[in-house]
């Protein structure tokens, strides 16, 4: 079989990677093995965060929307609820951005889900207290027992 030179590639590949190391602190920016190290760490966080800043800017935009809902009285989640309801498509981005930079068309949004939002009836608070007469009803069967005795 016959012989294989592979200094050419092999400097190549470590030129290369000396070279994404530029700027790197001390040794990782002229030592190959160090530069290695460093330039592999880096391309992983690089692979990583280009898919958490997606989720990065939709909190962000969930932030914007949720402030400017508050100025017109109401909560992100009832904003959001009553845009679906009104079948009213925009997505958060835009909302965002309309939040920051046309307050007005936003309060009209606003206001657009509001309409669509069933009425919130007033009545017991959903805290899970029981009716007034159960307690009642419980007070009766525990004076009929004593009676019993």
């Amino acid at each position: 079989m016959a012989r294989v030179k592979r200094a050419i590639n092999g400097k190549k590949h470590r030129s290369a990677v000396l070279e994404q190391a530029q700027g790197y602190y001390g040794n990782r920016s002229r030592s190959f093995r160090s530069a290695n190290e460093a330039v592999m760490h880096s391309m992983r966080y690089a692979y990583r965060d280009r898919r958490a800043r997606k989720g990065d800017f939709r909190r962000l935009w969930i932030q914007r929307i949720n402030a400017a809902a508050r100025v017109n009285d109401m909560s992100y989640s009832r904003l959001i609820a009553g845009l679906r309801l009104a079948e009213i498509t925009v997505d958060r981005k835009v909302l965002a951005d309309l939040a920051v930079t046309d307050p007005d068309s936003f309060a009209q949004l606003v206001v657009l889900a509001k309409a669509a939002l069933p009425p919130v009836t007033a009545g017991p608070s959903t805290g899970g207290s029981a009716p007034a007469d159960a307690t009642e009803t419980a007070v009766d069967v525990e004076a009929e027992t004593v009676d019993a005795s």
